[in-house]
C-alpha cells in the first residue's frame, strides 16, 4: 500500500462463513484491466444472494480477500467508450464468478457490465431497485415468456423482488395478483397489483383459484414456500410456475397435476444471466427508472463501516429490521 489517495476502504472476507466473517479493512484501488472501468462508489444495496455468496452455500469462483456485494451507483473516475468521468452509472452483477465486489470506496466494473443512469434519478432508489428488477425482468420475460393479458401470481409481494415482479408484470399489461401481509396491501396495491391476498389466510390458495378461474398463467415463488400441491393445480394451460428462492428446499410434486397441464417449473438465479440479458434488463429498468414507475422501499441506510450489520439485518439475524430495502453508503 501507498498514500491515502491510492488506497481505499472495503469490506471483505478471507473464507466463507456468517457475517461475522465481514472485516473493514484498506486495498489499494483496484488496477484497470483493458475493459474495465474506474467507479467511485456512491451507493450499495443489500441481496439475500450477497448472503449465499458470502456463507458459501451459493458456491462460486471467488478471490480471496473477497470484496463482498454485487450492486452499486456510482460516478465514473476513468475514461473509457461510452463513459466519461463524472458519469453516474450502474451495476448489479459484480461478486461473482471470480469478480471482486462492489462494497467499496471504488470498484473496477467490466464495461459490458456497466450501464448509464438516466438524468434525474435518485441513486438509493436507483440501487435498491437493481438487483431486484433484473431479477423481476428477465425472469418474467425470458423464463416465463410474460404476455399482454396474462394472469400473474407474485407471492411475498411485500418484499424486494415480489415488489418489482408486480411492477414490471403490471406494466407489462399482465393482471397481477399478489400474496402479502396486511400491512403491505396498500403498497402492493400501489406497484400494480389488481388483488391482493393475505398470504397467511388459510384459505389463500382458495381465493387465488377464484381470482384466477381460468387459471394462472405466472406464478411467481419468491417466498420460499414451495406448497406444490396447492399451486401447481393453479397453473392454467400451459402455465409456468418460477422459482428463485427456497435453498435446501425438498418439496412433493404433484406430477399429474403437472403434465396434463402441458405445465413447468422453471427455476432460475439472477447470477447464471448472460451479459447480454443484463443490458436487455438494464435498458428496461432504465427506462422505468427514468420514467418514476420503479420505485423500492428502503427500509435502513448503514455507512459501510456496519457492512457484517447489513447482512446481518438481511438474514433476520437482528430483530426489529425496518420494512424496505437495506442500503449501504460508503
Amino acid at each position: 500500500m501507498t498514500s491515502d489517495q491510492e488506497t481505499m476502504t472495503a469490506a471483505y472476507i478471507t473464507r466463507p462463513g456468517s457475517a461475522d466473517e465481514i472485516r473493514i479493512g484498506r486495498f489499494q484501488v483496484p488496477e484497470l484491466g483493458s475493459s474495465e472501468v474506474l467507479v467511485k462508489v456512491r451507493a450499495l444495496a443489500v441481496n439475500h444472494v450477497d448472503t449465499f455468496v458470502r456463507s458459501g452455500a451459493y458456491r462460486t469462483r471467488l478471490p480471496y480477500p473477497f470484496i463482498i456485494g454485487r450492486d452499486l451507483v456510482g460516478t465514473v473516475v476513468t475514461a473509457a467508450t461510452g463513459f466519461a468521468p463524472g458519469d453516474t452509472v450502474w451495476c448489479n452483477s459484480l461478486g461473482f464468478d471470480g469478480r471482486q465486489g462492489s462494497f467499496s470506496e471504488y470498484a473496477a466494473v467490466p464495461a459490458d457490465r456497466l450501464y448509464l443512469l438516466p438524468g434525474g434519478v435518485d441513486p438509493e432508489n436507483a440501487v435498491a431497485s437493481l438487483h431486484t428488477a433484473a431479477t423481476a425482468y428477465i425472469g418474467l420475460f425470458k423464463e416465463a415468456g410474460l404476455r399482454v393479458g396474462e394472469t400473474v401470481v407474485v407471492t411475498g409481494a411485500g418484499g424486494g423482488v415480489g415488489t418489482a415482479a408486480v411492477q414490471l408484470a403490471a406494466a407489462a399489461g399482465a393482471r397481477v395478483v399478489a400474496t402479502a401481509r396486511p400491512d403491505d396491501f396498500d403498497w402492493c396495491r400501489r406497484c400494480g397489483a389488481d388483488e391482493v391476498v393475505d398470504y397467511h389466510d388459510p384459505d389463500m390458495y382458495v381465493k387465488i383459484a377464484k381470482l384466477a378461474p381460468g387459471g394462472v398463467d405466472v406464478f411467481w415463488d419468491s417466498a420460499g414456500q414451495h406448497h406444490l400441491e396447492q399451486t401447481v393445480p393453479l397453473l392454467a394451460h400451459g402455465g409456468r410456475m418460477i422459482i428463485l428462492a427456497g435453498l435446501g428446499a425438498t418439496p412433493v410434486l404433484p406430477v399429474g397435476q403437472l403434465y396434463t397441464r402441458n405445465a413447468s417449473l422453471r427455476g432460475f438465479v439472477i447470477s447464471n444471466a448472460t451479459v447480454a440479458e443484463l443490458a436487455a434488463a438494464a435498458t428496461a429498468i432504465n427506462h422505468l427508472l427514468a420514467r418514476g414507475t420503479l420505485v423500492s422501499r428502503i427500509g435502513t441506510r448503514l455507512p459501510l463501516t456496519e457492512a457484517a450489520r447489513s447482512h446481518r439485518l438481511q438474514e433476520g439475524a437482528e430483530p426489529h429490521r425496518p420494512c424496505g430495502r437495506i442500503v449501504v453508503l460508503p
